[in-house]
């Protein structure tokens, strides 16, 4: 019965604001997005052909633009150290990456996920190692597919402000806007 009344009361503040429409919905900033996806980053495998190469990736400085060069979609940059052990024995490199993913609201787990992830753009260093990495960039592209697909880019907290508590409870879906994501609350 509490809960009821809880809800019930819940649901009044929310049609109230939005009657005002002084708080319709709840905005996460890409500032908010780039700290979450450095505290949640934690991308590290190991992918390749066994027997012929293997790389050990671990991915460092994520950060997003979100709707800034495609409509609807976020574009992530990041470095990849890459450790590959191979017939010639055991290298080094480094990888500037590109991706876009499609953000999707996961209203049941309050959480925002950048699906259908794909590498658009890489660069490697040393040179000399391009086309042992170009190689592989398709298990690379898979593998970080399946984590964004798995794991939140960023999760909405009752604990760090009211209206990202009611975002959480009455969320409709999500808008993306250049530099931001916005999740109403009425439809």
């Amino acid at each position: 019965m509490k809960k009821a009344l809880q809800g019930v009361f819940a649901l009044a503040v929310v049609l109230l604001l939005a009657g005002c429409n002084q708080l319709t919905s709840y905005t996460i900033s890409e500032q908010d997005i780039n700290q979450a996806l450095q505290k949640r980053n934690n991308y590290e495998k190991e992918i390749g052909v066994n027997g012929l190469v293997n790389a050990h990736i671990v991915l460092t400085e994520l950060s997003s633009q979100i709707g800034r060069e495609e409509p609807n979609k976020v574009t992530l940059m990041g470095n990849a150290k890459v450790n590959v052990t191979s017939l010639f024995g055991p290298q080094q490199a480094e990888m500037a990456l590109k991706m876009k993913a499609q953000p999707v609201f996961d209203r049941e787990k309050g959480a925002i996920f950048l699906r259908d992830l794909e590498l658009v753009d890489t660069t490697v260093q040393p040179e000399k190692m391009q086309t042992v990495l170009k190689a592989l960039t398709p298990y690379l592209n898979e593998s970080l597919k399946s984590w964004f697909n798995q794991n939140p880019a960023y999760v909405l907290s009752s604990d760090r402000s009211k209206a990202e508590s009611l975002a959480k409870k009455f969320a409709k879906g999500l808008e993306v806007k250049p530099g931001e994501m916005v999740i109403p609350f009425t439809e």
